[in-house]
């Protein structure tokens, strides 16, 4: 599977046996590759890169080293569940790197949604040159390459972050899920025995948090966003909505309101609640909540969450809204 094109006869990976088949073939071509070489990847606990790690350390073991950074901007426990399931479930050879203060101080300030952008994608690329210097004789680059960014990115996974290392850094590049589609990744992820809820994650942009954190990010708003989010998450679960609704989450606007709580003024932030469904992404529907479900979690975003006192939820089909705020 070296080509960059997509074999009319090749069989889409639908089933646990076909997974099977395919990591078999892919294993043998990884270690014809790679050698006794090692090989660095940017784990960032999204489903292609965990899928790409956990095929990696099947082939080849202490030979991957994977790059975990976290920038402050991953949902609640995502940094943890990445360390639980590769270090010590899977032995894996990671670094984690704790860049959170070194994000935010760099965001501090910034208002505009693409400055954020390009300020969070710059310095994950930093951050990431800085680790990779500090091994000698890694000749592999491995990415989280599927099928669609071939077909829409000419084969660079921009959101991954790594295109943009120095030219004296010379790596070959691995790609083993590069013919796959989403679908497919998933299935031969559950086949090399990653949770459920990794491999089944919903889209989360590549900036994170950071684009849902509406206006300058403040730590007092993302940890905002953050909580609220895990408590929609954890409902939505509960309530069988999990797996049905395409994408939901919170967002958190960098205005306030006056409200009341245990018979005081409040003077805090708003979360917004966004659901929808869609199969392209270019249009997209809202998911029709129960209210009763919708005011459950009001109540607990409302008591649980500091320094918020509104819960609004986002009608706003695509178009004319977009999925995400920023």
């Amino acid at each position: 599977m070296n080509s960059n094109k997509r074999p009319e006869t090749m069989e889409r990976i639908t089933t646990p046996e076909l997974a099977k088949t395919f990591i078999e073939e892919q294993v043998k071509e990884l270690q014809e590759q790679i050698g006794d070489k090692k090989v660095l990847l940017a784990l960032s606990g999204g489903v292609d890169s965990s899928v790409v790690a956990a095929l990696l350390i099947k082939a080849i073991g202490k030979q991957l080293v994977c790059v975990h950074v976290n920038h402050g901007l991953l949902r609640k426990g995502e940094p943890e569940q990445v360390v639980e399931v590769f270090k010590n479930r899977m032995n894996a050879n990671l670094v984690y790197v704790d860049a959170v203060d070194r994000f935010l101080d760099k965001l501090a300030g910034v208002s505009d949604p693409e400055k954020k952008r390009k300020i969070i994608g710059a310095e994950f690329i930093r951050v990431f040159e800085e680790e990779a210097r500090r091994f000698d004789g890694i000749e592999f680059l491995a990415q989280g390459t599927i099928y669609p960014d071939i077909l829409e990115s000419d084969g660079v996974k921009a959101h991954h972050n790594v295109g943009g290392l120095p030219e004296d850094m010379q790596f070959e590049l691995v790609e083993p899920l590069k013919l796959l589609f989403k679908d497919e990744v998933r299935v031969v992820g559950k086949a090399l025995g990653l949770p459920s809820n990794m491999v089944f994650r919903q889209p989360f942009p590549g900036p994170g948090l950071g684009v849902r954190c509406l206006g300058a990010i403040t730590r007092e708003r993302l940890e905002a966003v953050r909580e609220s989010d895990a408590i929609l998450r954890e409902e939505f679960a509960k309530h069988g909505l999990e797996g049905k609704v395409w994408q939901y989450f919170t967002v958190v606007p960098d205005f306030r309101s006056v409200g009341v709580k245990d018979g005081k003024r409040t003077f805090a932030y708003p979360v917004i609640i966004r659901a929808v469904n869609t199969t392209d992404a270019m249009t997209a529907t809202v998911e029709d909540v129960p209210f009763e479900l919708l005011q459950h979690i009001t109540q607990r975003i409302t008591t649980e969450v500091e320094n918020v006192n509104r819960v609004l939820y986002d009608l706003t089909p695509k178009p004319s809204g977009t999925i995400e705020w920023e």
